[in-house]
C-alpha cells in the first residue's frame, strides 16, 4: 500500500516516529507521500524524503496559511519543486470553513501554485473545504493532473471531477458510521479514479476515531473500500498502487 497523504513531520509523531514507521511497514504500507502546508513543513517533508527512500514529498501553501505568507511570489516554492524527492505541489486549494476573510487571496495563491506545478510538470494535491463551487471552477478552467485530497464533496461533483481527470483521495472518514455521502462516492466512482490516504495525524478511522491517526491505519481504509466495492483486498491494493504511480510518477 501507498499512503498518498500524511503529515509525518507532525510533532505528535516524533516521540515514537521510528516505531510508527516500522508498524506501518509491517502493516503493508510500503511508501508514504508526506504533504507540506507551508515553507517550513514542506522543508520537513523533503528532509524525511531524503532520510527514507520509501518517503516522497509534496510541497505547497495551504489556503489557511495564505494571510501569513510574506513571500508573495512564492519564491521558496519555485525552488523546492525542483528537488528530486518532490512528487507534487500541495497541499493547496481553498478553505472557507473557518474564515472567509481571505477568499480572494486564497484563490490567487491557489492559481499561482497550479501554475508552478504546471511549469514543473508536477501534479497538484488539492484541499477543499466549504468551497466546492470555487474549487471546481478553478480546476475546470485550468485542468492539470491532481487529486482532491480527503474528498468530502458530493457524488455529483465527484463525477464531474473524474470527468476532468482528477483522482479522489479517500481517508478515514469513509469508516465513520454517519459518512453516507463518501460511501456513495466510493461505491459509484471507479476504483481507477481513487487513491487511499490517512491524512495522519488527523481523521483516524474506526475503531480509532478521535485518536492519533497512525500510518498503519491505512489498511483499515483500504479494507473498507474493498468491502464497499466487493473486491478482494489485494486487487484493490494493486489498483491503488498503479493509480498512485501514474499520478505521482513514483
Amino acid at each position: 500500500m501507498i499512503d498518498t497523504h500524511i503529515h509525518l513531520y507532525d510533532e505528535k509523531y516524533q516521540p515514537e516516529l521510528t516505531e510508527l514507521i516500522a508498524a506501518a511497514r509491517e502493516a503493508g504500507v510500503r511508501e508514504m507521500i508526506v504533504a507540506g502546508y507551508d515553507r517550513e513543513s514542506s522543508l520537513q517533508a523533503i528532509a524525511l524524503a531524503e532520510k527514507h527512500d520509501f518517503v516522497y514529498a509534496t510541497v505547497g501553501l495551504h489556503p489557511s496559511d495564505v494571510a501569513r505568507e510574506t513571500d508573495t511570489e512564492l519564491s521558496w516554492l519555485k525552488e523546492l519543486v525542483k528537488h528530486p524527492r518532490v512528487v507534487g505541489v500541495g497541499e493547496i486549494g481553498l478553505d472557507y470553513y473557518w474564515d472567509k476573510t481571505y477568499v480572494e487571496l486564497q484563490k490567487e495563491y491557489f492559481q499561482m501554485q497550479i501554475g508552478i506545478a504546471t511549469e514543473q510538470g508536477l501534479p497538484i494535491v488539492v484541499h477543499s473545504r466549504a468551497a466546492a463551487a470555487d474549487t471546481f471552477q478553478i480546476l475546470s478552467e485550468r485542468v492539470v493532473p491532481g487529486v482532491l485530497h480527503c474528498y468530502s464533496m458530493s457524488l455529483e461533483l465527484a463525477r464531474e471531477f473524474v470527468k476532468l481527470g482528477y483522482f479522489l483521495g479517500i481517508g478515514g472518514v469513509l469508516t465513520f458510521k454517519n459518512s453516507r455521502e463518501i460511501k456513495d462516492v466510493v461505491r459509484e466512482i471507479p476504483l481507477a479514479n481513487l487513491l487511499a490516504e490517512t491524512d495522519g495525524p488527523y481523521l483516524a478511522p474506526e475503531p480509532h476515531r478521535g485518536k492519533l491517526n497512525k500510518p498503519e491505519y491505512l489498511r483499515l481504509v483500504v479494507e473498507k473500500i474493498a468491502e464497499i466495492k466487493a473486491m478482494p483486498l489485494e486487487a484493490v491494493i494493486a489498483v491503488f498502487r498503479e493509480n498512485t504511480k501514474k499520478l505521482f510518477s513514483i
